[in-house]
């Protein structure tokens, strides 16, 4: 059991390297896990309703499965209960939950400026950082920022209304709030915010009722004095299709920028994280893991719950041996993980407010038939299936139809820049996922 508690966060993050932010949010976040019986070779796991359950089982099943094995081995497999149905456990376990806060956030040369800004924020809101703007590359902890100044506010000032939202959250918030009617709702919602922190404000761009909308909550907030906060993987400037009108807005206050981590902050967060867990790590292994990972934090901190899980279900104490083996994956392959047709559908059909199903379908409709084109466009462009394959993975449309959609992409492309940032904005967005 107790292995089962502490090897979930590893689980989850495999889950999340195989399918989009999105469907994580909506069908595995809510998970919990209950018991692991290794005679038995079963992970119990707990979904919040019969419906989310056999939805898990009938199309996400091989995901999970991937993940529990990733971590546990081939011989343990799942079964998913429902509150109802859960069984009786033998012991109770209180987990050790790593929280985003300040305390918890290793300062370094390379965010020292950025996580200055953010306590400042966290202390004195919508006072001169407004809007606060921190942008790096993937895993270098602009979530743990943010959520630590959340976090801090709502410690500081309890009166406050605190809303922390994903950039594609909103966005998806907002179309289901036009389709069923109630983008009055969804207004007051966000402009009755008293800060407003955004992780991944660059997935609004190129979608346009959804930045009109941020344009006005943005507008309503900062003239109310009101703090703002948004993360990015780049510069406001190199949003290729975010408005200029948003651009300019959110370089008001303050820009702050976050790097990777020098060998030596590298090495305090191996030990931090191991600390929080509870693992006991020699210097000597805490410095061979940050000499080996150098780019992201994410990765830091993979290796350190690898090592956990290893010792936990191998009771293998941490060594160079172990250590080699947890960052074994992330050394000999250094590239991103596989993206698959489904990921980039979701993509493409968020930008253009049309459903997989829809890309999939026979439907001709004008946004219907270019978010197919360009779903088979950026297919064609990262990854490596063939025609006929891309064709087939598009409801079985033959080797014609795709050359033709490419061939449409590309010509459009070159008479529209919007369209051909926007597609740019697609692949990198997708490729950062």
């Amino acid at each position: 059991m107790e292995s089962f508690l502490e090897a979930w966060n590893l689980i989850s993050e495999n889950l999340r390297s195989q399918i989009t932010e999105v469907s994580y949010d909506t069908w595995f976040s809510k998970l919990k896990p209950v018991s692991l019986d290794f005679d038995e070779g079963v992970a119990i796991i707990q979904a919040p309703n019969e419906f989310h359950k056999s939805t898990l089982e009938r199309g996400f099943h091989k995901y999970l499965n991937n993940a529990i094995q990733s971590v546990f081995g081939p011989e343990i497999t799942f079964r998913l209960v429902t509150p109802n149905e859960r069984p009786e456990r033998k012991k109770t376990v209180q987990t050790e939950e790593y929280e985003y806060t300040f305390d918890t956030f290793i300062e370094g040369s390379s965010n020292k400026f950025a996580y200055a800004a953010c306590r400042y924020v966290a202390k004195e809101p919508a006072k001169n950082y407004n809007p606060l703007f921190i942008y790096g590359n993937s895993g270098l902890g602009k979530t743990h920022l943010l959520n630590a100044i959340g976090r801090e506010l709502k410690d500081n000032f309890p009166e406050m209304n605190v809303i922390y939202v994903k950039g594609d959250q909103f966005a998806n918030e907002l179309i289901e709030a036009i389709r069923i009617g109630s983008t009055a709702g969804f207004r007051e919602k966000y402009r009755k915010a008293d800060a407003l922190l955004i992780d991944d404000i660059q997935f609004i761009a190129g979608k346009e009722s959804t930045q009109e909308e941020f344009f006005h909550t943005f507008n309503t907030l900062y003239e109310a004095k009101k703090q703002i906060v948004l993360t990015s993987d780049r510069p406001p400037k190199d949003i290729a299709t975010l408005e200029d009108r948003l651009k300019t807005r959110f370089e008001w206050g303050l820009t702050a920028d976050i790097q990777p981590p020098d060998y030596e902050t590298r090495v305090a967060i191996v030990r931090r994280k191991a600390e929080i867990i509870g693992l006991t790590l020699p210097d000597a292994v805490c410095e061979f893991i940050g000499m080996r990972l150098k780019s992201n934090i994410r990765q830091l901190e993979g290796t350190v719950k690898k090592l956990k899980a290893i010792q936990l279900v191998d009771g293998l104490t941490p060594t160079y041996s172990t250590a080699q083996r947890a960052i074994s994956d992330i050394v000999t392959n250094d590239q991103p993980t596989p993206v698959t047709v489904d990921k980039i559908i979701e993509e493409v059909g968020r930008t253009y407010g049309v459903s997989p199903q829809d890309i999939r379908s026979a439907k001709r409709s004008a946004n219907v038939s270019l978010a197919r084109q360009i779903s088979m466009y950026v297919v064609r462009e990262i990854t490596e299936l063939s025609m006929v394959d891309i064709g087939q993975a598009f409801g079985g449309r033959d080797h014609s139809t795709v050359v033709y959609a490419l061939q449409q992409v590309e010509e459009k492309m070159q008479r529209d820049s919007v369209l051909r940032a926007t597609v740019s904005d697609i692949i990198k967005n997708i490729r950062d996922r």
